[in-house]
């Protein structure tokens, strides 16, 4: 099997598919397999094209899916909007991009973003009709893992513990958890935030024998950090995928950079 594997696409659907032209994504070859690590939508202005692609790819099955902080951004949002409906336009949700994208596929003016105030009901109801609400979140996993490779969002759960140190001081010990695979939803969504660059480089957080490949943090904050190339969030980014010990890092943060990375791995 060949994956494609991507990651952050975030509404970007034309840069997707020129991404996955340029690499060879045959979507009715059958031994290709398209990966999505996560954020499928929120900033990009296409998410009725990229909704439909995705159904199709999923109509095929040839696509794996895997939840980001941005598919539980949306779920939140709309399983708990009742909470800010006199003003979510002041919410962590407005400044991910959720609302606006919420907007569009509610097929409400969002030029106009008051008018989801006027029937909040509705507008909840439309969207979690939607497709990417009712069919495509829904068949998001929290990780999809092959023999030699383990592909997530931010990164997986791990160990967090208080360890007493030589000098009698005490200090938090982030550690690779075994079981990790089992962890419960509240931790997953915790990880689904996470600097896997910094703990797999930092804290050396690892699953033995395979690599995490995850997205969610800008590839440019590991070749600026521990490489010492380019910046983060500047005018020299270098945003090509950042590999570490354990670790492939694929978010090329789009929205920012115009890019999109996408790896090609055969298992």
């Amino acid at each position: 099997m060949k994956y494609f594997v991507v990651s952050d696409v975030h509404g970007f659907y034309s840069v997707l598919r020129k991404t996955l032209d340029e690499k060879g994504f045959d979507e009715n070859n059958p031994d290709h397999k398209l990966i999505i690590c996560g954020d499928i939508m929120d900033r990009g202005n296409e998410p009725f094209q990229l909704q439909s692609y995705i159904m199709h790819l999923l109509k095929l099955d040839n696509v794996i899916l895997i939840r980001g902080n941005h598919e539980d951004l949306m779920l939140d949002f709309l399983n708990n909007f009742h909470e800010n409906k006199d003003n979510p336009f002041y919410t962590h949700h407005y400044s991910n991009g959720t609302v606006e994208t919420a907007l569009r596929l509610s097929k409400r003016d969002r030029l106009k973003n008051y008018e989801c105030l006027d029937n909040p009901e509705d507008f909840v109801r439309d969207v979690k009709n939607s497709a990417f609400v009712k069919y495509i979140i829904p068949k998001a996993a929290n990780y999809f893992e092959t023999k030699h490779y383990v592909f997530t969002h931010g990164f997986i759960p791990y160990k967090e513990t208080t360890k007493k140190l030589l000098n009698g001081l005490y200090a938090e010990v982030v550690e690779y958890d075994d079981n990790w695979r089992n962890a419960d939803i509240e931790r997953w969504q915790k990880a689904r935030w996470e600097n896997g660059q910094q703990l797999a480089v930092e804290y050396c957080v690892n699953v033995p024998n395979k690599t995490i490949v995850c997205g969610h943090f800008i590839c440019s904050y590991g070749h600026s950090e521990y490489e010492k190339q380019g910046t983060c969030y500047g005018d020299n980014d270098i945003v090509s995928p950042f590999y570490a010990k354990g670790l492939i890092a694929i978010d090329a943060c789009t929205a920012f950079s115009g890019k999109m990375n996408c790896l090609i791995i055969e298992e």
